[in-house]
């Protein structure tokens, strides 16, 4: 055994010669790759070893061979470790996950941590400095820091570049801020994203810089033009012009639809305060411009009759019309136009109570719009009913997981998935799917088997047996 030990020792030598004098670390195998090799130094099987060995240098040539193959085996995985650091990171505890990092890397000298991981941490990091610098109004250290860390400013943190510009315009910097909300016209495809950023850059763009926007607009959602040329006839008329075709502007257009919220369906009040309840607070019985009293707007409202609440209190202004149409828009599935009309509420002007249930509206239209992050944000700066705030965190988890599974954060989609099923005690058929693909992704076989097992004999279906028959 020990002069296999030692021809195993000259063959690393050599390996280490050929290979140079210098490895990196971060290219080294892990320890579930290693598995076979320890197996086979620790049974003396030397040219089982030796072909593994091989095969490894080929698959990690950077990796730095030791010269003791046998201590190998003594190198434990820091699993609890990575995971508890995801979990800090998902948490918003990015202190210690910054601590937890380096205590790993002391603990383990072998380990680096992943691209991956860092890159989380880092943006996190750099998020929670872009909104201090936002909140200070300080325009130009939230500038530095999105040009340090341009990952903030991307489609799925387009709130970001809303606030960048606004600061921009604030400090008279307005040829900056139609640049940031053209970089999200020009990069961003999604119909939700693009309409709310024309009307933001509205505020500040002239005239000739707004048909530029639109231009623009009309490239990237080429099947959006009749939706867009009512939103530029609204916003035209605004500025007390008429459209260059002659065509009326469209009151009110609505922003194209974007999608729900998991879990809501339009026409569905489950879960909201009802439209028409009684709120303790003084009402206006017209609302300038509506056309129609309070009552018979919360009489629609009542009724799940969406489409008449919202032609009620068309051109409404009193902060009370405006939240009753709030609900009633964001069960239609216009959620940039509820979040508009929750504002007034939201800010207090109806009341504590109403300024609550307001901002819980305002979170879930953010997270129809999948803006996931200020959803959270919000939920966790409002003192919502438990009721609600369980609500509002399950979408956001299922909304997180599912956006981590996609980018390959397998162990952040787990994680995340977890949680959704502690808060609301189960986990939908489809997050199931994932959470087992998951772990086949990061290479539990076992666990991901358990999961389509259970999934397949509650409903054989193709992808329970195609997940099953990948975990075998």
């Amino acid at each position: 055994m020990r002069s296999d030990l030692i021809s195993l020792r000259r063959l690393t030598l050599v390996l280490v010669v050929a290979g140079g004098a210098a490895f990196a670390q971060a290219a080294a195998p892990t320890p579930q790759d290693l598995e076979a090799l320890n197996y086979y130094v620790s049974s003396g099987d030397t040219r089982a070893a030796e072909a593994e060995l091989r095969r490894l240098r080929a698959q990690f040539p950077d990796w730095a061979v030791p010269s003791d193959l046998s201590t190998l085996g003594a190198q434990r995985s820091p699993a609890s470790e990575i995971d508890r650091i995801y979990r800090q990171i998902a948490a918003g505890e990015l202190t210690e996950a910054r601590r937890s990092m380096d205590e790993t890397s002391r603990s383990f000298p072998g380990w680096t941590p992943p691209a991956e991981m860092v890159r989380l941490l880092e943006t996190a990091e750099a998020q929670v400095a872009f909104d201090a610098a936002a909140d200070a109004g300080n325009a130009a250290a939230a500038v530095e820091i999105a040009r340090r860390m341009p990952a903030i400013l991307r489609c799925d943190r387009v709130n970001n570049v809303w606030r960048l510009a606004e600061l921009q315009a604030a400090a008279g910097q307005t040829s900056a801020a139609v640049q940031s909300y053209r970089g999200v016209i020009g990069s961003c495809s999604g119909p939700a994203e693009i309409t709310a950023t024309l009307e933001k850059a509205e505020t500040v763009a002239s005239d000739a810089e707004l048909a530029e926007l639109f231009r623009l607009a009309n490239s990237q959602l080429p099947n959006s033009g009749p939706a867009l040329r009512a939103l530029e006839n609204r916003l035209r008329a605004g500025r007390g012009q008429t459209d260059p075709a002659g065509t009326p502007p469209a009151a009110g257009a609505a922003s194209a639809t974007a999608t729900t919220a998991p879990g809501r369906r339009a026409g569905s009040a489950a879960g909201l305060p009802q439209a028409g309840q009684p709120r303790g607070a003084a009402v206006a019985t017209v609302a300038r411009g509506g056309g129609a009293g309070l009552s018979a707007v919360r009489a629609a409202a009542q009724q799940g009759d969406w489409r008449r609440c919202t032609s009620l209190t068309t051109g409404a202004t009193s902060a009370e019309m405006l939240y009753e149409r709030a609900w009633c828009v964001y069960n239609l599935e216009r959620p940039l136009e509820a979040l508009a009309a929750f504002e007034p509420a939201a800010s207090g002007r109806l009341g504590a109570q109403v300024a609550r249930d307001a901002r819980f509206g305002k979170a879930l239209a953010f997270l129809a719009l999948q803006m996931t992050e200020e959803a959270a944000r919000l939920a966790a700066a409002t003192d919502l009913t438990d009721q609600q705030r369980r609500e509002v965190e399950a979408i956001i988890l299922d909304q997180r997981g599912v956006r981590s599974y996609r980018l390959k954060e397998y162990r952040r989609a787990i994680a995340f998935f977890d949680a959704y099923e502690e808060l609301t005690g189960g986990l939908r058929r489809d997050l199931a799917i994932l959470r087992g693909y998951a772990w086949l992704n990061i290479g539990k076989r076992t666990e991901a088997k358990r999961i389509f097992t259970e999934l397949n004999s509650q409903l054989a279906t193709p992808e329970t047996r195609a997940g099953l028959n990948a975990s075998r």
